[in-house]
């Protein structure tokens, strides 16, 4: 199991126990991904950090000063 987080901008787009599906976008040398649809985004990953799966659970929400963190746990021995 992995825990990432996403930054949501607005309050109560997602809940804890939610199932999500994420899009990998590419950098020149790094990947981010977006809950669809458009919901939060993560922090640029490096390459050996990638995501292996494409769907998983939202485990928390924080609120920050800065907004909203989810930290959504991927099963990293699902295929892709």
């Amino acid at each position: 199991m992995r825990l990432i987080d996403f930054k949501m901008e607005r309050p109560g787009l997602l809940k804890a126990g939610d199932e999500v599906h994420i899009t990998e976008g590419t950098l020149p040398s790094s990947y981010y991904y977006t809950i669809d649809p458009s919901l939060a985004m993560s922090a640029n990953l490096l390459f050996r950090e990638r995501i292996k799966s494409k769907n998983g659970v939202v485990r928390s929400i924080e609120e920050t000063p800065r907004g909203f963190y989810v930290k959504v746990e991927f099963d990293e021995d699902e295929p892709i």
